[in-house]
């Protein structure tokens, strides 16, 4: 058995996430790290009794801590967890990162605190949003957006694309797509801002020198990069994590990579919610998946994978 790791991105967040967590001493561990360096107090904000995780500042470093926390705590009771290679969404890279030791986890949260700072400026500065197209049909997406501020954010799934623009702008894209009859049903979803277009460019470029000040090692499992669709290196990094902030992501053509040349026929899915299993099952069928977002779910994992102490 071979097994793809899928970090959960932004948007799978909810409040009260992690906190059950908060009994076993690694994943506290992690928590108090995070809080450390990045100067917020995560258990707080995993709470969000006051609307925390409304925030993409908060959101990032809040999510990772929960992602990585629990793969931390799968190392040391699975070590010999044959990971063959990791794929967060959006955000999720970051913890895939985190986990392959790409970077060290102070630089890691120091820098995720940055990059959520840096985007909760683009958010606040124009209201803008995404929505999700199932079962859409690109040709008409696309001649439907081709004048308009609206753009493709994420290709999650043969099934599946995002659109991301200015809020007014996506309404209209979005009244016209259902017109057109260009997908089976489209969600607005819940975020901050369009993520992945060129909103976030003033973003993208105060990343570009905090990036320069940070450094990265070569992963010690295959990460594979959302924007190129190849595993990362402690050479690219830099450039790619620049541009992810304002190009699209390409989460299935990720798992097919993970499918054709790592040969995984498992996934395992960290943190919150089971979008990215939904999305591995679109991409093959014949995919084993399990995920884990609460100590129920990992108590379940550890206990059913013995093998693998």
């Amino acid at each position: 058995m071979k097994i793809g790791i899928l970090f959960s991105g932004q948007g799978a967040q909810k409040p009260g996430m992690g906190l059950d967590l908060l009994v076993d001493p690694l994943f506290a561990q992690t928590v108090a790290e995070a809080s450390a360096a990045t100067g917020l107090d995560i258990t707080t904000i995993l709470r969000s009794e006051h609307g925390e995780l409304d925030q993409t500042a908060n959101v990032q470093p809040a999510l990772v801590t929960v992602s990585y926390g629990l793969y931390r705590m799968l190392r040391r009771d699975l070590p010999k967890l044959p990971v063959a290679g990791t794929i967060g969404l959006s955000l999720g890279e970051y913890a895939a990162l985190l986990a392959a030791k790409a970077v060290s986890a102070a630089d890691g949260f120091k820098l995720l605190a940055d990059r959520g700072r840096y985007m909760q400026t683009d958010a606040d500065a124009q209201a803008s949003g995404l929505a999700a197209l199932v079962d859409p049909q690109e040709r008409v997406v696309d001649q439907v957006l081709a004048t308009s501020a609206v753009q493709v954010a994420n290709y999650n799934s043969p099934h599946q694309l995002v659109i991301g623009g200015p809020v007014a702008e996506l309404k209209t894209a979005v009244s016209q797509l259902k017109t057109a009859k260009a997908a089976k049903k489209i969600v607005i979803l819940r975020v901050s801002g369009a993520f992945h277009t060129p909103l976030f460019n003033n973003a993208r470029q105060k990343m570009h020198d905090r990036l320069a000040t940070v450094t990265f090692a070569t992963p010690q499992v295959p990460v594979i990069s959302n924007t190129t669709v190849y595993p990362f290196t402690a050479d690219n990094l830099s450039e790619i994590l620049e541009r992810q902030l304002a190009v699209p992501t390409h989460f299935g053509e990720d798992l097919q990579y993970l499918i054709d040349h790592e040969k995984i026929d498992q996934t395992l899915e960290i943190g919150p919610g089971k979008a990215l299993s939904h999305f591995a099952r679109q991409v093959d069928r014949n995919l084993q998946r399990a995920n884990i977002a609460t100590m129920t779910d990992y108590e379940n994992y550890v206990k059913e994978h013995q093998e693998w102490i």
